[in-house]
């Protein structure tokens, strides 16, 4: 019995032997076709299959997740959807750019932004579907196409047509004379939201759409030649903002979703939003008939529409992760599930030629009409504004006033100090 066992330790001791020579000679060999090996992955770089995907539209946050996981089904390629910013997303693009850590495919909001960035946009000049947009929609810049548009969108007075009688909004006084009567009578008429382009932003917009040469006097007034304080439609523009101080809810105190919310169940009759904000009212179910009219400073009744947003791929981006973004833009802009999910899902108005959509809502449908009767204005905050302005200055001014006993003129003072400083960094 004790030969058997010596004999068998015997054999034991053989085989650890032979283990640790076999790893001793692998050790120095090259590592084999699927190693764990940290060395590896430097030695043989694994091709990207993953790109990071950043954008601003928190209204689509939910479906885009899910276009990311229907994508990745289809192609194998992951989408890491990166979380919402909502009024920090530009600085923390920015911030994400500069340190050589930013997402693959992201999105810009405005000309301004841009020009800011340019030099971190690739050239999406041989994308094949981009003879089906119209030129005037996509961003060049040096020659090159830098940017390809979502959707285009439109703002202004969002009204419910049981309870507002538009004919009869006919100017500035007539606006003020319709909040003041409605409030006493304990309706709100017209609603704002604290997020700061929809308190500061898209509002604003009108009177400076309304000159006659916006671009023109935008440097008039950055150079200091034109102060807003003494255009008309400032002024009156002023006026409604002191009327909706006076007689409505704070906007300070309202969130986007509540502003919506009290929209879509009657609770106020008209706010100033876009075609975008239908997705949160949808989920009220509303019945009534609903439009969307211009700020009717001196008798106007266009509204806003451009290109909210467009789509750029980082140029620091390794060329295997560019050519990964072109496919998924690709695939967005022309596939089957790319397009539902472009028309069904975010219920964005169509921007290519082939594409169309037999289920706008209300208020796209709104959009698309004012389109193509030409009843629009420009968005001159999207291509004339500094940078960021928005955020950085012009919300916080508009907090004040809304907030302390700030008078219009006052108000428009502070506006046309910020253009100044900010045209001027």
């Amino acid at each position: 019995m004790k030969k058997h066992v010596k004999l068998l330790s015997l054999l034991l001791s053989l085989c650890i032997m032979m283990t640790c020579f076999a790893a001793c000679g692998n050790s120095s060999s090259q590592p084999t076709p699927g190693s764990s090996d940290k060395n590896t992955s430097a030695e043989q770089p694994v091709p990207a299959s993953k790109i990071t995907l950043f954008q601003q539209k928190a209204e689509i946050a939910e479906q885009l997740q899910q276009m990311a996981k229907a994508y990745t089904a289809e192609t194998g390629v992951e989408v890491e959807v990166w979380a919402q910013a909502g009024d920090e997303y530009y600085t923390n693009l920015k911030t994400s750019l500069s340190s050589e850590s930013g997402p693959t495919v992201f999105t810009l909001n405005s000309d301004s932004e841009i020009n800011e960035v340019k030099d971190y946009l690739a050239d999406l000049g041989k994308l094949s579907f981009l003879g089906n947009i119209q030129e005037s929609l996509l961003a060049v810049r040096d020659g090159k196409t830098v940017g390809i548009p979502m959707t285009v969108e439109g703002f202004g007075l969002v009204y419910n047509g049981t309870m507002v009688d538009i004919s009869k909004m006919t100017d500035t006084d007539a606006l003020v004379s319709m909040i003041a009567e409605n409030s006493a009578n304990g309706i709100d008429t017209l609603g704002l939201s604290q997020e700061d382009y929809f308190l500061a932003g898209h509002m604003l917009n009108f009177p400076f759409a309304l000159q006659e040469d916006p671009k023109a006097f935008c440097q008039k007034v950055y150079s200091g030649e034109v102060k807003l304080a003494d255009v008309p439609e400032f002024q009156q523009y002023a006026q409604i903002l002191s009327a909706i101080r006076e007689h409505q809810t704070n906007p300070i105190e309202v969130t986007y979703d509540t502003n919506c919310g009290d929209f879509a169940t009657s609770k106020t009759a008209m706010i100033h939003q876009g075609n975008w904000a239908y997705g949160v009212m949808s989920a009220y179910d509303p019945k009534f008939d609903m439009g969307i009219t211009g700020l009717p400073i001196n008798g106007n009744s266009k509204i806003c529409v451009g290109v909210a947003s467009v789509w750029c791929v980082n140029a620091d981006a390794t060329a295997e992760e560019q050519k990964l973004a072109m496919d998924f833009l690709t695939w967005l802009y022309t596939s089957e599930t790319g397009t539902h999910y472009m028309m069904d899902e975010f219920g964005f108005i169509p921007v290519v030629d082939s594409m169309e959509s037999k289920s706008l809502d209300p208020l796209s449908t709104a959009v698309a009409e004012a389109v193509a009767e030409g009843n629009i204005l420009p968005w001159t905050f999207n291509t004339e504004w500094p940078a960021g302005i928005i955020s950085t200055d012009l919300a916080p001014i508009t907090q004040e006033f809304f907030t302390s006993s700030m008078t219009g003129t006052e108000y428009l003072e502070a506006l046309n100090a910020a253009f100044v400083a900010a045209a001027g960094a």
